[in-house]
């Protein structure tokens, strides 16, 4: 399986539900490096996986219509937490869109799945992936 990455960042602010949370239920922010790898058996007839350049705009604006905003505020959002896995989820949801509308090219059709990590940290980091289910 081949795999490239590609990687952005975003500043956020929210807060949490739930005492599990602790001092988190007040409003902070977070800064978050996230990372999208795409994956397919072979790489086209161009030697890749996917265009990088269009995966990293499109990623880049996937973030942006966050970035900088507090979660809390944000119609999509309300009434959930915000963690970091809630928002990996969200990102693949939002980047399998994108495959599936061709934004990222024809070569993009090939990815199978995806991971997309957002790191809190340099120790601390969610993940969600899954397949990119194309259109039969």
């Amino acid at each position: 399986m081949y795999t490239v990455c590609v990687r952005d960042h975003m500043m956020i602010a929210h807060s949490f539900k739930g005492e599990v949370f602790g001092p988190a239920q007040r409003l902070h922010g977070a800064t978050y490096v996230v990372d999208v790898e795409f994956r397919r058996p072979d790489i086209d007839a161009d030697g890749i996986v996917v265009d990088i350049g269009r995966a990293g705009e499109v990623l880049h604006r996937i973030v942006g219509e966050i970035g900088y905003r507090n979660l809390d505020e944000v119609p999509a959002f309300v009434g959930r937490n915000t963690t970091t896995e809630f928002l990996a989820k969200w990102v693949f949801d939002n980047m399998v869109s994108a495959i599936l509308r061709d934004e990222l090219g024809p070569g993009a059709q090939a990815v199978e799945s995806l991971r997309v990590t957002l790191h809190e940290s340099h120790v601390a980091w969610a993940s969600f992936e899954g397949p990119v289910r194309h259109a039969s």
